[in-house]
């Protein structure tokens, strides 16, 4: 009599346990990764700050391939003290208008505004990068949210799962077919996934602030849920990807733009050792005076510099090559960089692969049927309540690592298409759980459909 009774028990508990497929009127929004990427890329203050650097930097091509203005002179010339606006007594006495203008060497104004146009395009590439960066943060963000959502969901699952755990315990040592530990071992094991559930939540809140900074939103927005995500069945090989960095890794176009610039600020260096000129043309308006007719005349001539301070334009153009050489070590650092990233990100990736698809078609399957045996063990009374505990416990943990190697890939891949410059293509395609056979019975339904919670 009591083991039916035990038996009728754990079948009314388990059943449950049984997750059940309802439409929710209350089901939370969830988030869209484009649409929180396109938020922040408009929005994000530092962005806006290096737009107006880059913007600023433009401005400067114009000054730097414009000449000087021009200058206007207007004087009297040869007056006499004693009577200084009295044109008629020195016949050498002159009002004076004049203009000049100073005109650098042939080349220097186009090497000019070259060298400007090239240091603008650093900061536009400099921005560029930064937006990667943003983009970036914004995917990890979004991933690791993703990831504490279900490990929520998840232990939330297991804690009213553990619930019917406590009470078949409690119905076995009610009618003397258990011992009252398993109740305290079942009580502790609830306990530790709340204390988790408590650490969980308060990641997500820390998550959700370094998310609303990126947005450029107050830090107490609420994030939705985010939807299920896998992992993308290719990914491009190293020499693919290479080539994907060189042609669009922002931080190499704008080092290659920084030794631009060094080899147009070498040439203007170098046309440092001709000279400027300043041509000047004066008109002086007379009067008779002294039996002189008083007839007008004019000035006109060109004045130059003499470049003859040899050691100040050499130096120039020593700073001009040494920026070169920087530039390009910096390239060739950067290169080295990407190579090694690339190689790196792409092993932690397979990796992760690898270990998705061990525990979708090995490791999880394999805990089900562990617990479904236990739990029928159980149910006779061939197996123990620690036994009953410890496949349920090491099946979550199967789990919980199952989905963090999902996220674990996308965040991996996130940091792999800013190490490149660019998107790898294709969509993820979501990752379904591990196929888990119909039950043959309400004894173990609570582990077949580990994942359907929020499909």
């Amino acid at each position: 009599m009591h083991a039916r009774f035990v038996s009728t028990a754990l079948l009314i508990a388990l059943l449950a346990a049984w997750p059940v497929q309802a439409a929710d009127p209350h089901t939370p929004r969830t988030e869209n990764l484009n649409q929180l990427i396109d938020t922040a890329l408009t929005g994000n203050p530092e962005l806006k700050a290096s737009a107006s650097r880059w913007e600023m930097f433009k401005s400067r091509v114009k000054q730097a391939g414009s000449w000087e203005d021009p200058m206007l002179m207007l004087k009297i010339q040869n007056g006499i003290v004693t009577d200084p606006l009295n044109f008629t007594r020195d016949s050498m006495t002159q009002k004076v208008i004049g203009i000049s203008q100073q005109i650098p060497y042939f080349g220097k104004t186009t090497l000019r505004e070259e060298v400007a146009l090239h240091e603008a395009e650093a900061q536009h590439f400099a921005h560029a990068e930064r937006r990667l960066e943003i983009t970036r943060m914004v995917k990890e963000a979004y991933y690791q949210i993703g990831s504490v959502d279900h490990e929520l969901h998840l232990l939330q699952k297991n804690i009213d799962i553990m619930d019917t755990f406590i009470t078949l315990a409690e119905t076995k040592y009610s009618v003397g077919k258990g011992a009252q530990q398993d109740i305290f071992k079942a009580q502790l094991e609830r306990s530790k996934m709340l204390d988790m559930k408590i650490t969980l939540e308060q990641q997500r809140r820390s998550q959700v602030i370094a998310l609303n900074a990126l947005l450029y939103r107050p830090a107490d927005t609420p994030v939705g849920e985010i939807p299920e995500f896998g992992i993308d069945q290719e990914v491009p090989k190293t020499p693919e990807l290479m080539k994907l960095a060189e042609e669009n890794r922002p931080a190499l176009k704008g080092l290659a733009s920084q030794i631009l610039k060094g080899r147009g600020a070498e040439a203007l260096a170098r046309k440092e050792s001709y000279p400027d000129f300043n041509v000047s043309f004066e008109y002086m308006q007379r009067q008779p005076a002294m039996g002189s007719d008083g007839s007008d005349m004019y000035s006109l001539g060109v004045t130059f510099n003499l470049p003859v301070r040899k050691e100040r334009r050499q130096a120039m153009v020593a700073e001009a090559n040494s920026e070169v050489t920087m530039a390009t070590e910096e390239m060739n650092a950067t290169r080295n960089s990407i190579s090694s990233g690339i190689a790196e990100l792409l092993s932690q990736m397979e990796r992760r692969r690898s270990l998705v698809d061990l525990y979708k078609n090995g490791i999880i399957p394999q805990a089900e049927q562990a617990l479904e045996s236990a739990t029928i063990g159980y149910r006779v009374n061939k197996v123990d309540f620690l036994t009953l505990l410890d496949s349920r416990v090491s099946l979550y943990n199967f789990e919980h690592q199952y989905y963090d190697s999902i996220a674990d890939f996308q965040m991996k891949k996130a940091q792999l298409e800013a190490l490149v410059g660019g998107s790898l293509g294709g969509v993820s395609q979501q990752e379904q759980p591990p196929a888990a056979e119909q039950p043959k019975g309400a004894s173990h339904g609570e582990h077949l459909n580990h994942g359907g919670e929020h499909q």
